[in-house]
C-alpha cells in the first residue's frame, strides 16, 4: 500500500504552494527579486566503483515537448558511463527519437520495449549494446504506440516496468527512462518504476507553466502508487543568458524549485541537432563543446547528490589523491505493489545557434 502523503516530506522545499506562480505566471509580470547568485558549479570526478549496482531508476519526464528529454537522457547516460556507471537506458516513446539517436535503426527492429509491457520478455532480451560497453538500450519504435490501449484491460497495467526493471537493477548503476511528451499511462509506469523523476525544462514561458502539472502528477504517482518517488532536479536546458527572458524564467523557476534546480545550466548550442544526424551523443560527436562539458558536469552533480551523507569527504579526498572509495548500495525505497497476473501469451513473428567558447554562467543579478 502506498504511503500516506503526511508520511512523506514535500516534494518541493517550499511546499506545493510555491508553484502557484507558476500556474498564474503571464507573459509581461512583475518578475519577482531574482535569488542571490549562486556559487559557480564545480564538482569532482567521481571516485572509481568496484562493483556494480544496484541501480537508482531515474525517469525524465516533462509532458511537453522539445524541452530535451531524449538529449538529456542520451547525454547524461553517455556522460555517466564515461564515468564509469553502468548504464540502462529506456526508450519509452513511441516515436524512438531515443534510439535512432544512438544509431539504432528501430523500425526494423524486431523486439523492443513493447514486447516488455505487452508480452512480458524479459528485458533482457531487448537491451542492445551501444558504442560503450557501459551503456545499454532498451529501444522502442512505433509499435509501442499500442500499449497504452494494449495495458488498460492489464491487471496491475501502471507497475508492469517497474516489474521488468526490478530483474536487471542489480546489474547496473543507473537506469534512464526516456518518457513521451505526454502524462498517459506509459508516463505512470515510468513514474511507478522510479526512484525519482529529472525534469528538463526550457527556459520558455509555456514550459515553465507546465511544469506545474506534471508536479500534480508525480504527487498522485507518490500517494497511490510510489511512495519512495522523489523529484531528483529540475534541469535547465535550452537557456540563453543573453535574453531577458531566459533569465526572468530560471529565476522563477529556482524561486519555485529552490534547490532542486541542478547548478549545471544547458545552454542553447547547434551541435545538439548535429548529433542526431550522426547518431551519437555530443561527448562522442563534439567532446570539447560546451555541450559535451555541460552534460559531464550534470553527471557529476547528479552523483553528488546521490553519495552518502558521510561520503562527500571521501570523494573529494579520492579527487584530489586518486584513492578508490568503494560506493555504498543505493537503498531503493521498498513499495507494496499489486501482484500481477501474467498469462503466458506467444508472441506473434514481426517483419521484418552558433556557441560561444565557453558555457555561459546564468545571470542572475537585479536588473536595474
Amino acid at each position: 500500500m502506498a504511503r500516506q502523503r503526511h508520511d512523506q516530506p514535500p516534494l518541493l522545499p517550499g511546499g506545493e504552494e510555491s508553484l502557484f506562480d507558476l500556474r498564474e505566471a503571464k507573459p509581461g509580470a512583475p518578475v519577482p527579486a531574482r535569488p542571490p547568485l549562486r556559487p559557480a558549479p564545480s564538482f569532482p570526478d567521481p571516485p572509481p566503483l568496484t562493483s556494480h549496482g544496484p541501480a537508482r531508476v531515474v525517469a525524465v519526464c516533462n509532458q511537453k515537448g522539445g524541452v530535451g528529454k531524449t538529449t538529456t537522457a542520451i547525454n547524461l547516460g553517455a556522460a555517466l558511463a564515461e564515468l564509469g556507471r553502468r548504464v540502462l537506458l529506456i526508450d519509452l516513446d513511441p516515436q524512438g527519437a531515443l534510439s535512432v539517436g544512438l544509431g539504432v535503426a528501430a523500425p526494423a527492429l524486431e523486439r523492443t520495449v513493447n514486447d516488455v509491457l505487452m508480452r512480458r520478455t524479459p528485458i533482457e532480451e531487448v537491451v542492445l549494446k551501444t558504442y560503450s560497453p557501459l551503456l545499454d538500450l532498451a529501444p522502442a519504435n512505433i509499435d509501442l504506440s499500442g500499449a497504452e490501449i494494449g495495458l488498460v484491460s492489464e491487471v496491475g497495467r501502471e507497475q508492469v516496468l517497474a516489474d521488468a526493471v526490478d530483474d536487471v537493477v542489480d546489474d547496473y548503476d543507473v537506469v534512464l527512462i526516456d518518457c513521451q511528451p505526454s502524462l498517459g499511462l506509459l508516463t505512470v509506469n515510468a513514474l511507478t518504476a522510479a526512484d525519482g523523476v529529472l525534469i528538463p525544462l526550457e527556459c520558455e514561458y509555456f514550459a515553465l507553466r507546465g511544469v506545474a502539472l506534471l508536479v500534480d502528477t508525480i504527487t498522485k504517482v507518490r500517494d497511490r502508487l510510489n511512495g519512495g518517488l522523489e523529484i531528483e532536479g529540475v534541469l535547465a536546458t535550452m537557456y540563453d543568458g543573453r535574453t531577458t527572458h531566459s533569465r526572468d524564467v530560471l529565476a522563477r523557476l529556482i524561486e519555485a524549485f529552490g534547490d532542486k534546480v541542478f547548478q549545471t545550466v544547458v545552454s542553447r548550442t547547434v551541435r545538439f541537432p548535429e548529433t542526431t544526424v550522426v547518431g551519437a551523443p555530443i561527448i562522442n560527436y563534439d567532446s570539447s563543446s560546451n555541450g559535451a562539458e555541460a552534460y559531464r558536469q550534470l553527471a557529476r552533480e547528479l552523483l553528488a547528490r546521490w553519495a552518502p551523507a558521510d561520503e562527500p569527504a571521501a570523494i573529494q579526498a579520492a579527487s584530489e589523491g586518486n584513492a578508490s572509495v568503494e560506493r555504498a548500495p543505493v537503498e531503493r525505497a521498498s513499495v507494496e505493489r499489486a501482484p500481477v497476473e501474467r498469462a503466458p501469451v506467444e508472441r506473434a513473428p514481426v517483419g521484418a545557434a552558433p556557441e560561444d567558447d565557453r558555457l555561459p554562467e546564468p545571470d542572475r543579478s537585479p536588473e536595474a
